[in-house]
């Protein structure tokens, strides 16, 4: 293959170049051949026409030579359509030489088996010509077609098959020019119709739908006989055939009631009625296809000629007709169509026996639903809905009339009432609660129509009835209890009536099954009602023998369905129920044999019938409430169970005694033991398993076996097996009356076969199979349960005894034991290998291999794929290689031997499969073995079926090799393709080619991501996967074009880019649009659009962008005959508008799940760059509903003050989009893409959410943004919101919600000062009123508050009547929860009132949590408030202030129950080995029975509650006032919180206060504790800021303070907390709450050590205990250390901001200068604003730590302590990337402060040893700032640490040598810095000093005052230029004065002597002020104010100056006269201190 993939670019040109091709063998040529004709196709459009007909003639001749070289099936396809492209393109007049050339092949005479594939491609030829040219071979066609029709009388199935095909192309081509010939063409056709091939049939159908396009007389004069002709085309059809068929019958049928075209008047002068269409299709339902004579006859006869075939393909035909009529037409004429159609199912001949009844009966169901479902919308369903209510009405009445007497009209009027009442089920249950309305309009009556059928003397309309109100109870929750209570209240009330009884008990048992699929469920009592109601009837059912039966069977299937309300409500029942269950067997096996002798008939079936409800109630149990059975209730159970068992034996003597009477009893109680036994263990029925087994044998072996295998045999088989069978019913649209003819005889499931199934979990309404076809599905399956249990030697038994009475059956008696047989194995054998167990020696495996192989060679496919399945799994059960390989080997052996076809393969695909359960082929040797015996069957073209199950053989082994099949992908390849490309398109190879499909896709997956390569090898590979999936698309099976997009599918996940989207995305399309050319039909086969979704879906997941376009322009260039809607869907809206249609009108849940999850690919791919389409599409979506739900929900004189911008909101208008009558399914899917769309825009542009932004780009540039279409946001989230459909509701309010979290911050450009959301709170009130309703119900209610809450906590709302429009909804929600409900408390579960109380709580603590948060805001702002603009009466800060006002008139309320419902959580939060301290009744919210479904609720809901009451508690101060008891009507459980109004015992406010105080601790550390709180950043902040709240309050504070093991605890929670969250607001709030608890602590101390020193205050105070942590010892245990848990805490902070804190993280210590390289190079990044603010949260703890500590303690901790404090300065000065004088600076400097002003390094014991530590620490921060020649980041701040020092370190620490020294020198350092800014807080920091006692010893004034006077001495000779140097210069003089203020009073002359001259000589004369800098003049003026200042205060020393220095007193004189002169020639004159700078600390550390 590696040259082949170069020879075939040789194909690529526009003649067939011959050379090449002459080179390759036959069969390489054949691919030749076809990869030519694949290129020409695509050339021939776009090539030249000139280019064409130069080169027409040589391209004519070598494809005429094709033609005659026996082209293969699709070859021959694509060689008609070149031939007809190149006349179409080139020359057409020489069209008829070739024409001629293809008759001439047609007519020859040679039959040879070697011509046909040239005869057949001519023909082929002759039709594609035709339609291409259409009537430019019009003087040919008669001949033509007269050639055709004359060689179809003797051509073989293939040739009339392709002869059918020609002639409709023909008449596609020609249209109405083919008239002539259109009677030849109908008789034709006529025959070919019922021809024997289904082929054939199928094409003759597609012929003559095209012919009644122009034949009139079709679908008029001929139309009985075109009818009466598909009858019989019916009969022994298969759904291919059935399908076209159907097609054209309801064409044609639809065409005569409303003619396409002018037609002559019909005899009478009417057009045809819709009673003679369906008088037509009634008659062929009722007699089949046979004439009148034949009819006639059947009917004298009494019997039934019309098979079911025929039947289900009418039923088909009449849907179709009723389709091609449209909606429109539907909704007009749909009550006489459904008189129609009740009238036949009440037809006697439809009904002669039961299987006829229940196949009719599915039938005009299925018409029914198939019309109705799909083709109408919501408001038109509800219409059809009362006519089928209208029609129950008259049924009901006729029934009770007909009921007093036996009458065969009770019998016909039962179907009637059951289709009615099923498809008004169907109905109620797709429009949901949109069908409310319709339900409680009293003038219909719905529920007293259906429940008054629940008396009719039919089960069948009973059952029929009870699931009609199963549906109405799952479509509307609220009717679930209302109706049990009404069917439980009858039921009691006509116990005495059977019908009643059985009807009522059907009802209750389904409507308690409907509870499953009720989120909302039922009250929990109503099981205790049911319960009652069951004992009742159950007891009194031997009181009257004559309604005994239905009494027991009632009570029994009210106990069954009770288990299916699950654990929670069974569990208290569960001893009530053991007790009836026992009573229903004798109470020992030895009385149960005394029971023989006694009893009759009637008594033996009533026991029968007992015990099997008993059994059934049973199955229910274990299946429903498991977990309930304990082995005390195993043991309970033993005695029934062994009497269940025992009396199977007794059963034949029964049967014996009492003749056929009890049969069907016995075999209903047979068929309960046995489903019981398979669901329980074992071990439980060990005694009896002997007998069991015997008779398990019987069963299968015996004389009448009940089997059919179509519904036995397939769930045994392998799913990928299933193929080779040809089971397709259940993936079809039909599947509903399609699986009736697989049924056999036995005929299809009905409910009345099992009423038991009718409370079972299902969407559709069950049907069960007859009882004894379940009896043998149940046998096999108890058998599979009991053969492992078994010894080896009784397996071997049984196995040897089951072989020998097969070998004793003969006919078709065997063949029926032998498909018993081996499902029985092949269960058993499943059994054994999932379990691991074992199957046993030699003596075991042979028997079970002799058994399946002998079913391997049975001429039934479907036992030969389950011998095969049962083949791997006996090599899984045995598990030993050694086996498998003899197996295999043996395999291979029975292959070469046998000779007949079945036998050979059946044995093929158990080699394949033999290692399917081990782990797949691991051995080359044993795969190259299997290949080489398959290879050959695969290619032997004799037998078709040998062909098929080899070829999906070697799909098994590609798939179970795996990569080591590598090695044969080739040839593998080679011989797919080469099937494909000779095999013939019959319906004999249908199943080849499946089994080539699949083939296929598993060698694709072999090769893998391999074929992405550019090598010469994987692209001939490549190549020819793309060519065999062509061959696969362009085949007419649809089976087949599904499997090629699997296949190319496959392809795209691998080589994506190798795969032509262009050519794909359309191929795709045209299955949607019904575009496909080969296969009109192809859109109506469920499984063709599954494969094109899923396909579409892995497509959009990448290319979504490329996908729509492609469909958009398929759609733009194809045109069409016939417009669909789906074609306009996509001009106007695109793929994804079609996708909603079609999604739309899906049924299938797979399918419907990948329409979604491509919209949704398709949505994350385009939604933000076509954001306006989107949003269209999806309003329109929404608004496509027939009726206005909004304008009903909305009373305009609810809200008198709304404004004007929401009246567009009021109705809903008329979509003018494509849509139409969408469901409430699509339309809550568009809501959730308008969700998606919100969420993409939010990780987008920012634009999207900021008005003026979006409003300037749009201006700049063509971009779309949300917040530009805010208005249909909001009108669809209102549309949804008021909608009928309770799921529609819930998405509108939750894209409310979601719009109002999103916008509510987005100002408004054109308003300031206002939100843009502001313009819509009408629009919200509107949106949520209706949510507050009586009826609305609780989920609803829930949601809305959530809405409530977030709408009033936004801050959109400014003005009070607005707050107040939606504060009264909360405060009516509020009133709803605490108020009285015993009416809507019984329509659901009480756990909904949990989640509806909850909701509303949690609402509050919302809206509370933003008032208070608001209200604490507007107080900081209030002083500033006067000077704000726009903040009046009205404005936002009065509207903040009032909300908290409107909840605090609620608040004694809520707190109450916020602690209450904080009470309950914690409860149901304790471990399940507490559970025994939970209330027995329950909490305040929840009920003891409904705990589990209340929980959830609760961890939804608590953190809101917490975080509110804890600040409710913060706003008393936990100060307990007397408030009087709140109005609370609901029930309040003792052990609430501090309601001393309901406890036995009144408790003091200390204890009520001291509960509280731990009820939020425990709840809050429980949850921060918790694993599970992985994700949930809300619920930790919640709790962090309750438990600030609480600390904010001095009595919590003391409690925690006092209790040190508490604050160790919250600390280990908080240090886990910090360790875990990388949310910079948590770890924030975390030091805040260790902050408060390190201050409790302190305040704790400081209590304590005040209260010793007052008791002890005469004693001596070393004689005081010492207090704080350390105690004498100074030691810190770890875990019981609150100092060492904080300390851990800091670290952790500190380290991981600052690594270089960590000797060993950076290699040296952070204050060494040895460590400093390898400090910064640990350090990774810069701090940013939240890193220092976590810094010097923890460095502010670490200095609160010392405080809490003993002295001796003190001493311990303290170096730790300042070790990190230092380190982090030493940082700081060296640079970290933190600003100079930000939050982590000031921080730090702050936290050293408070270290070093603690008392405690003062303290006697202390003193000396802090002292030490202190002159470390100091030493260690000078030598920080010896840096050598580096040059420090941070000067200043080093210095205030110093300085800091100096001001609060005991004079000790600072005055040691050589510690002063060198801070003096520090201070000459900075004095002496360039930078006047360091120069500046030298100064500001020296002044400070000088200042201090520290400074004031004289040590700094001797030593700096020298530095300084020179400093300022200087600044004569350079005048300050800059502000800065100015400002230095200020401070330098301010500290010579500060210096002069601390000197004694003896030398201060001399200092001021030195003070004034410095000033002085700061001052300018006249000529240099004025040309003096602006710094220069200011410092003029300040220096001649302090002069001012300082000379009054210093009179003698200034005048000694004076008169000392002359110069001076000349400047000064100068100067102040100067200023006087400027002084008086101002007007006014600015005060000189104004014209000073004013230098302010940025934080006052000193």
């Amino acid at each position: 293959m590696a040259g082949g993939g170069f020879r075939m670019e040789h194909a690529h040109t526009l003649l067939l170049n011959e050379e090449a091709c002459g080179q390759l063998g036959e069969h390489q040529r054949a691919e030749f051949v076809y990869e030519w004709l694949r290129f020409l196709k695509k050339l021939l459009p776009t090539t030249d026409r000139a280019d064409v007909k130069q080169k027409q003639k040589r391209l004519v001749e070598q494809l005429l030579a094709v033609l005659t070289g026996s082209p293969g099936p699709p070859a021959r396809r694509l060689l008609a359509q070149c031939l007809a492209l190149v006349y179409r393109y080139g020359d057409s007049l020489s069209a008829s030489l070739a024409l001629d050339r293809c008759s001439d092949i047609i007519r020859s005479k040679d039959d040879s088996p070697s011509a046909l594939p040239t005869r057949l491609a001519a023909i082929t030829c002759v039709g594609a010509l035709y339609e291409q040219l259409g009537r430019l071979l019009i003087s040919s066609f008669k001949d033509s077609v007269g050639t055709l029709l004359k060689a179809i009388k003797s051509a073989e199935s293939q040739g009339r098959h392709e002869i059918m095909l020609s002639v409709e192309r023909i008449l596609r081509g020609l249209g109405v020019s083919a008239v002539p010939c259109h009677r030849d063409i109908y008789k034709a056709a006529r025959a070919c119709l019922t021809d024997r091939s289904m082929a054939v049939r199928c094409a003759a159908a597609k012929c003559l739908l095209e012919l009644q396009r122009e034949a009139v007389f079709l679908w008029s004069s001929e139309l009985e006989g075109v009818t009466t002709l598909c009858f019989r085309a019916f009969e022994g059809s298969c759904y291919d055939v059935r399908v076209a068929v159907s097609k054209l019958l309801g064409t044609l049928l639809a065409a005569a009631l409303q003619p396409k075209q002018p037609v002559a008047p019909r005899p009478g002068g009417r057009r045809m009625c819709v009673e003679e269409v369906m008088e037509l299709l009634s008659g062929g339902f009722l007699r089949g296809g046979a004439g009148f004579l034949r009819a006639s006859g059947d009917m004298l006869k009494g019997g039934s000629s019309v098979s079911r075939d025929i039947r289900v393909g009418i039923t088909q035909a009449c849907v179709v007709f009723v389709s091609a009529l449209g909606s429109a037409w539907l909704e007009l004429n749909f009550p006489s169509l459904l008189a129609l159609l009740l009238q036949l199912v009440s037809h006697p001949r439809a009904t002669q026996s039961p299987a006829d009844a229940a196949c009719t009966r599915r039938c005009v169901s299925f018409a029914l639903r198939a019309t109705l479902g799909t083709l109408l919308g919501e408001k038109a369903q509800v219409a059809a809905a009362k006519e089928l209510c209208r029609a129950i009405g008259p049924q009901k009445k006729a029934a009770e009339a007909c009921a007093a007497e036996v009458n065969p009209e009770v019998y016909l009027n039962q179907h009637i009432l059951v289709c009615a009442l099923l498809e008004l089920g169907s109905l109620l249950q797709g429009l949901g609660s949109t069908a409310t309305p319709l339900v409680q309009d009293s003038s219909i009556g719905l529920l007293d129509s259906v429940i008054s059928v629940l008396l009719h003397p039919s089960a069948s309309a009973r059952l029929a009835a009870a699931w009609c109100l199963r549906c109405v109870a799952v479509a509307m929750p609220a009717q679930a209890a209302v109706l049990l209570d009404r069917c439980v209240e009858r039921l009691t009330a006509l116990k005495s009536c059977p019908e009643a009884v059985a009807g009522y008990s059907a009802a209750v048992a389904a409507l308690l099954g409907a509870v499953q699929q009720c989120p909302l469920g039922i009250p929990h009592s109503k099981g205790k009602m049911v319960l009652e109601l069951a004992e009742d009837l159950l007891r009194s059912a031997a009181q009257n023998s004559r309604i005994s039966m239905q009494r027991a069977q009632g009570g029994w299937l009210l106990l069954a369905a009770l288990n299916t309300l699950g654990p929670a409500v069974v569990g208290d029942l569960l001893g009530r129920q053991l007790l009836l269950l026992r009573c229903a067997f004798p109470p020992s096996v030895r009385e149960l044999e005394s029971e023989l002798r006694r009893g009759d008939c009637f008594t033996w079936q009533v026991t029968l019938e007992g015990r099997a409800g008993a059994l059934n109630a049973l199955k229910s149990l274990v299946s429903c409430c498991g977990e309930l059975l304990t082995d005390e209730v195993w043991t309970r159970l033993q005695t029934p169970l062994s009497c269940a068992v025992a009396l199977l034996n007794h059963l034949p003597t029964v049967v014996k005694s009492y003749g056929n009477q009890v049969k069907n009893a016995t075999t209903l109680y047979r068929l309960r033991v046995y489903e019981v036994l398979v669901l329980l263990p074992p071990e439980t029925y060990t005694e009896g398993l002997g007998s069991l087994l015997r008779q398990l044998v019987c069963d299968l072996t015996g004389e009448n076996p009940s089997c059919c295998e179509l519904l036995l045999l397939p769930p045994l088989c392998h799913p990928t097996d299933l193929t080779l069978t040809g089971s397709t019913a259940h993936d079809t649209d039909q599947r509903y009356i399609e699986e009736q003819l697989q049924s056999g005889s036995l005929g299809i499931g009905t409910l009345e076969y099992d009423p038991f199934t009718i409370f079972q979990t299902s969407q559709d309404v069950p049907a069960p199979v007859p009882a004894t076809t379940a009896l043998t599905n149940a046998t096999i399956q108890l058998f599979g349960v009991i053969f492992p249990q078994l010894a080896t030697p009784h397996r071997a038994q049984t196995l040897e005894q089951l072989g020998e009475a097969l070998r004793q059956l003969k006919g078709a008696r065997q063949l029926t034991a032998q498909i018993l047989v081996t499902s029985a194995l092949c269960c058993a054998l499943k059994a054994l290998g999932i379990g691991r167990a074992g199957l046993g020696g030699e003596e075991v495996c042979k028997p079970a291999r002799s058994l399946l192989w002998g079913a391997l060679e049975s001429p039934n496919g479907l036992l030969r794929c389950v011998a095969a399945e049962g083949s791997a799994r006996l090599v899984q059960a045995v598990n030993d290689p050694a086996f498998t390989a003899s197996m295999t080997m043996a395999s291979v052996d029975k292959l070469k031997a046998a000779r007949d076809a079945v036998s050979r393969a059946g044995h093929a695909l158990c080699l394949a499969a033999l290692q399917r359960y081990t782990g797949g082929i691991s051995s080359s040797q044993q795969l190259g073995t299997s290949v080489g015996v398959l290879f050959p069957l695969a290619q032997d073209t004799s037998s078709p079926e040998l062909q098929t199950w080899s070829v999906h053989a070697l799909a098994v082994l590609v798939d179970l090799s795996g990569p080591l099949y590598r090695v044969h992908v080739e040839p593998s390849l080679s011989l797919v393709l080469r099937l494909l490309l000779s095999s013939p398109y019959t319906h004999t190879h249908t199943e080849l080619h499946l089994s080539l499909a699949l083939c296929l896709h598993q060698l694709i997956t072999t090769v893998g991501p391999d074929l992405q390569e550019e090598s010469e090898g994987v692209c001939s590979l490549r190549r020819v996967c793309l060519t065999a999936c062509t061959l696969l698309q362009d085949s007419q099976e649809c089976l087949l074009q599904a499997q090629a997009i699997s296949c190319l599918q496959q392809l795209h996940l691998f080589a994506p880019k190798h795969l032509n989207l262009a050519q794909l995305v359309p191929s795709l399309c045209e299955v949607l649009l019904d575009y496909s050319v080969l296969v009109n039909m192809c859109s109506s086969y469920l499984w063709l659009r599954r494969a094109v979704v899923a396909c579409l879906r892995q497509l959009a997941q990448r290319e979504a962008l490329e996908v729509c376009e492609h469909a958009v322009t398929l759609v733009k260039e194809l045109p069409r005959r016939d417009n669909t809607q789906l074609d306009v869907t996509i001009k106007e809206v695109g793929l994804e508008g079609a996708l909603f249609c079609l999604l739309d009108r899906e049924w299938d849940p797979r399918l419907c799940q990948d329409i979604r999850e491509t919209l949704g690919h398709m949505l994350s791919s385009a939604a933000t760059g076509k954001l306006a389409h989107w949003l269209k599409l999806c309003k329109d979506v929404l608004l496509a509903s027939a009726d206005s739900t909004a304008a009903g929900t909305l009373d305009p004189q609810q809200d008198d003050d709304r404004d004007d911008d929401s009246s567009v909101f009021y109705a809903r208008a008329e979509s003018n989009g494509p849509f139409s009558s969408l469901r409430w399914a699509t339309r809550v899917f568009a809501v959730e893409c308008v969700c998606r769309v919100v969420a993409l825009c939010e990780s987008a542009d920012p634009a999207h959410f900021d008005m003026a932004l979006a409003q300037e780009r749009r201006l700049q540039e063509s971009t779309d943004f949300l917040v530009l279409h805010l208005a249909d946001l909001i009108r669809m989230a209102f549309v949804a919101a008021t909608d009928h459909s309770q799921q529609l509701r819930l998405a509108g309010l939750q894209t409310l919600l979601l719009v109002i979290r999103k916008f509510a911050s987005v100002p408004e450009p054109e308003f300031p000062g206002h939100g843009i959301l502001e313009q819509y709170q009408a629009n919200v009130g509107a949106a949520l009123r209706p949510a507050f309703t009586a009826d609305a119900p609780p989920d609803v209610t829930a949601k809305a508050c959530q809405v409530c809450s977030a709408w009033i906590s936004s801050g959109v709302v400014s003005e009070l009547k607005d707050v107040r429009r939606v504060h009264e909804l909360l405060v009516s929600s509020l009133q709803r929860v605490q108020g009285d409900r015993e009416v809507p408390s019984l329509l659901y579960n009480e756990g909904t009132a949990a989640m509806e109380t909850l909701a509303v709580l949690k609402a509050w603590a919302e809206v509370y949590i933003v008032a208070v948060q608001t209200a604490s805001r507007s107080d900081a702002t209030e002083p500033d408030a006067d000077e704000g603009d726009g903040v009046g009466p009205g404005g936002p800060l009065a509207a903040d202030a009032n909300l908290l006002r409107f909840v605090q008139t609620d608040l004694p309320t809520l707190s109450r129950l916020w602690l209450a419902a904080l009470q309950d959580h914690a409860l149901l939060t304790l471990p399940s080995q507490y559970a025994q301290q939970l209330p027995a009744s329950g909490g305040t919210f929840y009920t003891a029975e409904t705990l589990e479904q209340a929980r959830p609720h609760y961890c939804g809901s608590w953190a809101p509650i917490l975080h509110a009451s804890a600040l409710w508690l913060n706003s008393t101060g936990f100060i307990l006032m007397d408030e009087g008891p709140a109005n609370l009507s609901r029930p309040v459980t003792p052990t609430s919180m501090g309601q001393s109004a309901s406890l036995s015992s009144v408790k003091s406010p200390e204890d009520i206060n001291t509960e509280r105080l731990h009820l939020i601790l425990g709840i809050s550390v429980e949850f921060l504790c918790s694993p599970h709180s992985q994700d949930q950043m809300e619920n930790i902040t919640s709790c962090l800021q309750a438990l600030q709240a609480l600390l904010d309050v001095p009595w919590p504070r003391a409690k925690v303070g006092n209790d040190q093991a508490l604050s160790v605890e919250l600390l280990t929670v908080l240090h886990r907390l910090m360790v875990t969250r990388e949310s910079v607001e948590v770890q924030l709030a975390v030091l805040q709450l260790v902050r408060q608890v390190v201050c409790a602590a302190q305040e704790h101390v400081r209590e304590k050590r005040h209260s010793a020193e007052v008791d002890d205050g005469a004693a001596e105070k070393e004689t005081l205990p010492e207090f704080g942590e350390g105690r004498d010892t100074g030691g810190l245990v770890p875990g019981h250390s609150l100092v060492f848990g904080a300390l851990e805490l800091c670290l952790c902070v500190l380290l991981r901001k600052l690594p270089q804190l960590s000797p060993r993280l950076a290699g040296g210590s952070p204050t060494s200068g040895q460590g400093q390289q390898g400090v910064h190079a640990g350090l990774s990044a810069p701090l940013d604003a939240s890193d220092c603010r976590l810094v010097a949260a923890a460095l502010a703890i670490l200095s609160d730590l010392p405080s809490i500590c003993s002295p001796e303690g003190s001493v311990c901790v303290l170096p730790t302590v300042l070790y990190l404090l230092v380190g982090v300065l030493c940082e700081l000065v060296r640079g970290v990337g933190v600003p100079a004088g930000g939050p982590l600076v000031s921080g730090a400097l702050q936290a050293l402060r408070s270290v070093l002003s603690t008392p405690l390094s003062r303290g006697e014991k202390s003193r000396e040893a802090w002292s030490h530590l202190l002159r470390c620490a100091l030493q260690t921060l000078l030598d920080c700032g010896d840096t050598g020649k580096e040059a420090l980041a941070d000067e200043v701040t080093l210095l205030t640490g110093l300085t800091i020092f100096l001001l609060w370190a005991s004079p000790e620490v600072t005055s040691a040598e050589p510690l002063q020294t060198r801070l003096i020198q520090r201070f000459k350092t900075n004095l002496q810095a360039k930078d006047p800014m360091v120069q500046r807080r030298s100064f500001q920091l020296l002044t400070s000093v000088f200042q201090s006692p520290a400074g004031a010893s004289g040590s700094f004034m001797q030593a700096l005052g020298a530095a300084v006077v020179g400093y300022l001495r200087e600044v004569e000779n350079r005048r300050p230029q800059t502000q800065e140097e100015l400002q230095a210069v200020q401070e330098g003089a301010k500290a010579l004065e500060a210096l002069v203020q601390a000197a004694e009073e003896t030398h201060r002359p001399q200092l001021v002597s030195v003070l004034l001259p410095v000033l002085i000589s700061f001052l300018l004369d006249e000529n240099a002020l004025a040309s003096a800098a602006g710094p220069s003049r200011s410092l003029h003026a300040w220096a001649l104010q302090e002069l001012m200042r300082l000379g009054p205060q210093q009179p003698s020393v200034l005048r000694d100056l004076m008169a000392a220095a002359p110069a001076m007193k000349a400047r000064l004189e100068a100067a102040i006269k100067g200023n006087q002169e400027r002084s008086s020639t101002k007007s006014t004159p600015q005060p000189p201190s104004k014209s000073s700078p004013s230098i302010q600390l940025k934080t006052n550390f000193l």
